[in-house]
């Protein structure tokens, strides 16, 4: 009976797991900049919002999933401009990029927390 309990609960972990999981951008993050990031589900998209730091509770981010990459718009918090954004995950880290016309782009990489 002990076993069986055992490889009960181990099965339930799994079975849980992945829908815990959910998307692999969900979930929290630290900036270049050294300030925290909290992204999540909102709708049909993920919203990315700080959660420390001197912009903190500030929306920075709406990005929605298409082809293994995330795409959408990042505003830099500093100066509250938006440019067209996107994200790519390789392991821990996210790479975020903002463009300008497509061409200017600057690029920061995250680490998950």
């Amino acid at each position: 009976m002990k076993h069986f309990l055992v490889a009960a609960g181990f099965l339930a972990t799994f079975a849980i797991t992945p829908a815990l999981a959910g998307d692999p951008i969900v979930g929290s993050w630290k900036t270049e900049a050294g300030s925290n990031a909290k992204i999540s589900k909102c709708g049909n998209a993920f919203c990315v919002k700080l959660t420390s730091g001197a912009h903190s509770g500030k929306q920075i981010g709406n990005l929605t999933a298409k082809n293994g990459k995330y795409v959408g718009t990042i505003t830099d918090p500093a100066d509250d401009k938006t440019y067209s954004g996107n994200a790519k995950i390789s392991g821990s880290t996210l790479k975020m990029q903002g463009c300008v016309a497509k061409i200017f782009c600057k690029t920061q990489n995250w680490s998950r927390l």
